[in-house]
């Protein structure tokens, strides 16, 4: 399944620990998370992590977050910005990952591959109509848009999100890791 990543030298990119608390789910690495080995390493894993409202050593403590994204692999470049994810590979991985999570609280939902992979037929019309209605999928999931620099146009439009569906995230993630 992963052997042309493999030929060409690439290791997979996630963390997890039988520890972790919450487990993010996002679409797959970008291109220098690929090249560092680091998940989320960029400009959409900083605001993430504002977001979050946690700090860099907390977001990359395994014990605490679980960085396991759809697809582990860089998808590589499409018209519009990544290619989407293998779809097989988070149903052939994530269930073996997630029963050696026993201690995961939270799951948080990155995009829309994300929702729609663990969300299926709960999720909304749309992206925006499950991130406004968040409140819906907990305690279990909490979905959000990307955090992506190319979705900067959606934040602006829906207001909301940081208004309201933030502040949520936050003082959920909060009591999740005391």
């Amino acid at each position: 399944m992963n052997a042309d990543f493999a030929n060409r030298g690439w290791s997979p990119v996630y963390s997890a620990s039988s520890s972790s608390r919450v487990v993010l789910v996002g679409q797959a690495p970008g291109r220098i998370a690929q090249q560092t080995l680091k998940p989320w390493n960029d400009a959409s894993g900083r605001l993430l992590r504002r977001w979050l409202n946690v700090t860099d050593e907390q977001f990359y403590n395994p014990d605490l977050f679980a960085l396991m994204p759809i697809d582990f692999y860089y998808p590589g470049r499409g018209v519009h910005g990544d290619l989407p994810p293998r779809l097989d590979f988070a149903r052939k991985w994530h269930p073996c990952l997630l029963t050696q999570m026993p201690n995961v609280r939270l799951t948080i939902l990155v995009g829309s591959y994300a929702q729609k992979y663990y969300l299926d037929r709960c999720a909304k019309h749309n992206l925006t109509a499950t991130v406004a209605d968040f409140n819906m999928y907990l305690p279990d999931y909490f979905p959000l848009v990307h955090p992506s620099p190319l979705n900067i146009g959606w934040r602006k439009r829906n207001p909301w999100f940081e208004s309201d569906v933030i502040p949520a995230l936050q003082t959920i993630v909060k009591e999740v890791l005391s």
